[in-house]
């Protein structure tokens, strides 16, 4: 799930020139696999809530509670199948980092992995009840992606040694590459590295390109297709790195794909505008 103030993904904040983020807040569920669901509501900004701990999109919100991020879910899923997606999540981290990575050199685009490792549990409509292991990190922008980069991918493992290694790669506008590797340690700590060649992943059924990092002579493979749309992808993937064989989350985003208005009107059907959601009524 993802929180989103200025929903960079939205048709309807590109169609507005981003100009008032807080107007097109939302917060983004999906799940897989048997009774999967996808919801992203682009909501005004008498929906949007915000304090120091909490964040609040409509019927959903956010708020860290001693150390546990709890998320409570109340959510309606786009077609084709459209239900309520409601529950809870909670994210404890095993550590916060302070890392502050610029994405590009004006730091127009900034990540921060606040918890790369954490415990996760799941309870939501639709059967997805689980625990297991979660991540927690952010992104924050003062330019449109599709300004500043023509493509990117990321991808985030957890090792054997108890950490998670993070890359973030890609093409940036002006022709220059991003290419940040990350290893960080179970209790927060945080080391550049130099990553292990790019190699090549198969394209997407949209025929998106993608690589990840993987060790010399080895292969990386998708294991696990979750979300699959024409500018985007998330799947599971298993690539080696020191020797340790992994498996993490891998995402892939095409921006010259973004950019097309065919898809942006695509995009418009998968996410619906509730410009004046108020607290005092039900979605």
């Amino acid at each position: 799930m993802i929180g989103f103030i200025g929903s960079v993904f939205s048709p309807w904040y590109a169609w507005s020139g981003r100009r008032d983020p807080a107007n097109h807040s939302c917060i983004n569920v999906v799940t897989y696999g048997p009774g999967g669901r996808f919801t992203m509501t682009d909501r005004g900004r008498s929906a949007l809530r915000q304090s120091r701990d909490a964040l609040q999109v409509g019927p959903s919100r956010m708020a860290w509670v001693g150390g546990t991020l709890v998320i409570d879910i109340d959510e309606i899923s786009a077609p084709p199948i459209i239900s309520r997606v409601q529950g809870q999540i909670r994210l404890t981290p095993s550590a916060v980092t302070s890392v502050e990575a610029m994405l590009t050199p004006s730091a127009s685009h900034i990540w921060r992995p606040f918890a790369p490792s954490a415990r996760i549990e799941v309870d939501l409509t639709q059967g997805h009840s689980w625990t297991g292991h979660g991540y927690f990190d952010a992104n924050f922008g003062t330019a449109a992606l599709e300004a500043d980069f023509k493509r990117w991918t990321w991808g985030r493992y957890p090792r054997s040694h108890g950490g998670t290694t993070c890359f973030y790669d890609g093409l940036r506008a002006d022709g220059s590459p991003l290419a940040l590797g990350l290893d960080i340690s179970a209790d927060g700590e945080a080391t550049e590295i130099v990553p292990p060649p790019l190699t090549k992943l198969s394209r997407t059924n949209w025929g998106i390109a993608r690589d990840t990092r993987c060790d010399a002579g080895a292969r990386p493979r998708q294991t696990m297709a979750m979300l699959d749309a024409p500018f985007y992808s998330r799947s599971v993937v298993q690539t080696t790195i020191d020797g340790d064989t992994v498996q993490g989350v891998h995402e892939a985003l095409d921006l010259g794909r973004f950019r097309s208005p065919i898809v942006k009107g695509m995009l418009a059907c998968r996410v619906p505008r509730r410009a004046n959601w108020q607290f005092d009524q039900a979605d």
